[in-house]
């Protein structure tokens, strides 16, 4: 019986010295193999799952679909579920995002991009029909015409409400605080927007107003503040319901006011997306008490110029909190005829903070509206009251407007319209008192 139990577990150890051996080769093998051949194998396995799942949708798939169309649905699913802004780009889609970057083009002069999932409104472009029709930065566009926007990409809803100008289109909007859906029934037409719109308030405060930031941006305000070098003493900046633009512009305007340090950096996954923007004294033109106003409209670029100015101490950022698109795209043609817009990187702040769905704090938070007077309380009527209601479901967010087809005083801001903007206003007293501070 000893005998019994010492061959027992002779032959117990043996059979755990050989697992073990072979345990330990197995894992001198795996270690042998390189790990590019391991990842390799993993994406030939990738691709092989790919094509057996290609082919029985091909083959059972209710939709008798070609295979082109299959494609262009995979190549889809895949860019729009990275992330909100990456996509695929068939020729439609391309010839549309060369129309509206090459050319004149019939649309309604808004801003969207997605937020929590739904196709929201960046910020209208002033002077537009949809900033004329009373749409606002925030609103959630429900439907397009009679097309829910529900799992729609942002350039699928792009080309629906863009077209031939002076013919009409309906959208549907949620708005916050709004009891029910709004209905809107624009007519398209030609954007073209001035970006720039100086005035003066008082007589040496200086207002601008940029709505976008093309390629003359930064031009085109260095040579307002040349013009007003001898009269003003405080700047004004506006960024509300600007959507964003060309990142040099913004790092070119920060730099007129800022003498050093990074404006901003982005950061890739690959070291070649990797880079820093800093200011260079040389092109500083001025060290004016400023303030920057922003509001939820505010994206992108304006986040960059009004986070940077914030970081580095040289402004007071006023209004409500931005956006929060702080991410790169790319677009990097497949074909002649096709092409994929890619994140590759997200911008960061001088402070190292990222703007990317968080968006910029202002130093001093003022909600949007006008300055309520009761100096006739007493005396208001039902009529006044009526009209009252009626002006403000038109007015389009507390902001006034300088653009210059609809203005008629094209040189200056007045009390009375500082008093219909809440934001503008605030601004101004901050301003009034840095000027103060600086003369002591």
């Amino acid at each position: 019986m000893k005998n019994t139990k010492m061959m027992v577990f002779g032959f117990a150890s043996a059979v755990a010295i050989s697992i073990a051996l072979s345990t330990s080769l197995l894992a001198k093998s795996d270690a042998s193999v390189p790990a590019e051949t391991s990842v390799e194998a993993s994406r030939l396995q990738s691709l092989a799952k790919f094509t057996k799942v290609l082919s029985i949708v091909e083959q059972y798939n209710v939709d008798n679909l070609t295979i082109d169309q299959l494609i262009d649905k995979s190549l889809q699913g895949m860019l729009s579920n990275l992330d909100a802004h990456s996509t695929y780009l068939d020729k439609k889609s391309y010839d549309n995002l060369k129309t509206q970057t090459d050319g004149e083009f019939g649309g309604l002069g808004i801003t969207v991009g997605m937020r929590d999932n739904a196709l929201t409104v960046i910020s209208p472009i002033e002077g537009t029909p949809a900033d004329k029709a009373g749409i606002k930065a925030g609103d959630i566009i429900l439907k397009i015409n009679d097309k829910a926007t529900l799992d729609m990409t942002i350039d699928d809803a792009v080309a629906l409400m863009r077209g031939t100008p002076k013919t009409p289109i309906d959208l549907t909007i949620v708005r916050k605080k709004a009891p029910e859906p709004l209905k809107f029934h624009i007519i398209r037409d030609i954007i073209t927007v001035e970006s720039v719109y100086t005035r003066t308030i008082g007589k040496d405060i200086l207002y601008i107003r940029i709505t976008n930031f093309d390629k003359k941006v930064a031009g085109d305000v260095k040579s307002a503040i040349k013009k007003h070098s001898k009269t003003a003493k405080g700047i004004v900046l506006d960024l509300r319901n600007n959507p964003g633009g060309l990142l040099d512009q913004a790092v070119e305007l920060t730099d007129l006011f800022v003498s050093e340090g990074v404006i901003v950096s982005q950061k890739g996954r690959n070291k070649a997306d990797d880079v820093s923007y800093s200011a260079t004294k040389s092109t500083t033109i001025t060290n004016l008490p400023l303030v920057v106003l922003v509001n939820e409209g505010s994206a992108s670029a304006s986040e960059i110029v009004s986070g940077a100015l914030q970081d580095l101490g040289r402004g007071v950022i006023v209004g409500e909190k931005t956006f929060g698109k702080g991410s790169v795209q790319v677009v990097m043609p497949i074909t002649d005829s096709e092409a994929v817009k890619l994140t590759v990187a997200r911008y960061y702040l001088p402070s190292g903070r990222t703007i990317q769905a968080v968006g910029v704090t202002p130093d001093i938070e003022v909600t949007s509206g006008e300055i309520k007077s009761h100096d006739k309380a007493f005396n208001i009527k039902e009529a006044d009251l009526q009209k009252h209601l009626e002006s403000e479901s038109e007015k389009a967010g507390g902001m006034i407007d300088v653009t210059e087809s609809n203005t008629a005083n094209k040189t200056t801001i007045t009390n009375e319209q500082m008093n219909k903007d809440l934001q503008l206003k605030e601004g101004v007293d901050i301003i009034k008192a840095l000027i103060i501070v600086k003369g002591k």
